[in-house]
């Protein structure tokens, strides 16, 4: 499926589910089984949907802290009194963005970061936000591989971070990774130039490659 549909239908069903109201309890599970049955036609492995989802620790604390901080009627559970609104409140939460979180991460294992730069611009979106979005794909690849070399050499070297005494080691390193990462963005974009960058992205025709 071109990129620019999955992104149409990734933004259709998060509108669907969070018009949703929390109480439909099977709506919620038969959204959860469409997202099961789109990753196993994609071939998504679930541990690796499962790793990705601790960007989501941060929604599960506060859901969980709401029953117990919201106000209302309350109710025994487990030994606790919790509200009963916020329990609804927590549920309607962690389901919500879970079902996001799980969709988000099915559309990046299935499409690539410049399928999706591309599918943004059928889209017909701003062009300077997808350059934005293009650049950082691009030079997020070049900053991590200028890191994962400084982490090499440091271990060359014997250093290993244990304690925060070393803390001032790791910090000129990260200083070092911003000149390095400037001026290897800077090659980066010159070597753009060279090949046709005038400010928009060129489209390479691979048909006529093929031939």
């Amino acid at each position: 499926m071109p990129a620019h549909l999955k992104v149409l239908a990734l933004v259709g069903f998060m509108l669907v589910v969070v018009a949703t109201p929390r109480e439909w309890f099977a709506a919620y599970a038969f959204f959860l089984a469409v997202l099961v049955t789109v990753g196993a036609v994609a071939r998504v492995r679930p541990g690796w949907v499962l790793k990705r989802m601790v960007v989501e620790t941060p929604f599960v604390v506060f859901a969980v802290l709401m029953p117990f901080i919201a106000q209302g009627p309350r109710v025994d559970v487990l030994g606790l009194s919790l509200s009963e609104s916020g329990l609804l409140s927590a549920w309607g939460l962690l389901a919500k963005g879970t079902l996001g979180v799980i969709a988000g991460l099915l559309l990046a294992a299935t499409t690539t970061p410049q399928e999706l730069v591309r599918g943004l611009e059928r889209l017909r979106m701003p062009e300077q936000l997808v350059q934005i979005m293009a650049f950082m794909v691009r030079y997020l690849e070049v900053v991590t591989d200028e890191m994962r070399r400084m982490a090499v050499a440091r271990a060359s070297r014997g250093f290993v971070a244990r304690n925060p005494l070393h803390w001032p080691v790791l910090a000129r390193s990260v200083g070092a990774l911003f000149i390095r990462s400037f001026e290897r963005g800077e090659r980066v974009h010159l070597a753009m130039v060279s090949r046709g960058y005038t400010g928009r992205m060129p489209r390479c025709d691979v048909s006529s490659l093929s031939r």
